[in-house]
């Protein structure tokens, strides 16, 4: 890492998750959409009446997967205000140790009957497991925090990044949906510069790691690299062809139009969450042979003329948003340099000529796409749900690696 990575590095791990890295005094920002979908949610209200606890008893569920792990890491180092925390599973994984804070937990099995008691309920054990205990999470009082594509785009599920649109908290009837990876990472990013003008158009390209399918996923890549690299061909089953040494554009499901379920994901996904129909997005994902984090190749048109120094110094204003964009010192995210970090980074932020009027900018984002793009957002969410008083202080040393 050179020193202007080191130094930006270590300005990234300074500002904790939970608060505002904004240090100018202002709002946050907001375009039209926002202000008008932040009125929307505040008119809807919601039918949910139990108040939570300062300490409330957390559950999560998929605990020995790679989110559900990671999901207990973020709730140990944002020293979530837990009162208990519940390790659940499916009954094979029932009875595994799993390091928490100082300790550990022993998994439970995950029956209807173990969210008896429970507040908050983060879920990453896959869409059918979701929708299996919905009913029984929420007639015991809890709120589901879920990770899965299970109810993301349904009228009553708010989809939420803290970042973004936190306010859609406030309308939730006992689910809150976590988005997908490539859209959280994209909408940290295109926050801060939504203020310079209506994104009208956005096309993006991911590159997205070994780790976005799970433990199976960068068990493949470590195995196919070892056949490969002895000569022996590659053992498939994870992805659809050889990910060592490989680029697959193919995840998830292909659509009738071409497209794959996870590139129309970040279609609707994004527009549920600023609020915004009108924005256009036009997204090809790829599988590389990366252990962990996302990457993603961003163009934007604006509506209007924007600069390039605007775009830089909207983003060093960002929420979670780090700038690291020196070119001419090799300076730019990539992925082997932030796995397991908290932010997004953006870099080589340029003029997109392709576009008339100065309207055009293109840029680069990395993010961790495990912590950034789900385990770390659920857990901001349930910060959200916490009474003010106990927000009070939350993220404290939130990036010691």
């Amino acid at each position: 890492m050179s020193q202007a990575q080191e130094q930006t590095h270590s300005q990234a791990q300074a500002s904790p998750a939970g608060q505002s890295a904004r240090t100018d005094g202002r709002a946050p920002y907001e375009d039209a959409f926002q202000r008008r979908a932040r009125a929307d949610a505040a008119a809807r209200g919601t039918s949910w009446s139990k108040p939570m606890p300062a300490r409330p008893v957390v559950a999560v569920a998929g605990a020995t997967g790679a989110v559900g792990r990671e999901m207990l890491k973020c709730l140990d180092k944002l020293h979530f205000p837990a009162s208990e925390v519940r390790a659940l599973a499916s009954a094979r994984s029932a009875g595994t140790r799993l390091p928490f804070g100082d300790g550990e937990l022993i998994v439970r099995e995950m029956t209807p009957e173990s969210f008896a008691g429970v507040d908050i309920a983060l879920f990453s054990a896959g869409a059918g497991v979701s929708r299996q205990m919905r009913q029984a999470v929420t007639e015991a009082g809890a709120v589901m925090i879920d990770n899965s594509s299970a109810f993301r785009m349904e009228d009553d599920v708010p989809l939420v990044v803290p970042e973004v649109n936190p306010y859609d908290v406030a309308w939730h009837n006992g689910v809150i949906a976590n988005p997908n990876c490539t859209t959280i990472q994209m909408v940290v990013a295109l926050q801060p510069l939504r203020a310079l003008g209506h994104i009208d158009r956005i096309v993006v390209s991911s590159y997205q790691s070994a780790s976005g399918a799970g433990a199976k996923g960068m068990n493949e890549l470590r195995t196919q690299t070892r056949e490969v690299l002895d000569g022996e061909p590659p053992t498939v089953k994870a992805f659809q062809h050889q990910i060592a040494f490989n680029c697959i554009p193919h995840i998830d499901v292909f659509h009738d139009d071409g497209y794959t379920k996870e590139e129309w994901k970040m279609v609707v996904e994004t527009k549920k969450i600023f609020g915004d129909d009108t924005v256009r997005v036009a997204p090809t994902c790829v599988r590389v042979p990366v252990m962990r984090c996302h990457s993603e190749s961003i163009n934007l048109e604006f509506d209007r003329a924007v600069s390039v120094q605007d775009v830089r110094d909207a983003i060093v204003r960002g929420e979670h948003v780090c700038l690291e964009d020196d070119p001419a010192n090799n300076v730019y995210p990539m992925p082997a340099m932030h796995a397991g970090s908290f932010d997004t980074f953006v870099g080589r932020v340029r003029r997109d000529p392709t576009v008339d009027g100065d309207r055009g900018v293109a840029l680069w984002v990395v993010a961790d796409q495990l912590l950034r793009g789900a385990a770390l957002n659920a857990v901001m969410i349930a910060q959200l749900l916490l009474p003010d008083a106990a927000r009070t202080g939350e993220g404290e040393d939130a990036r010691e690696e």
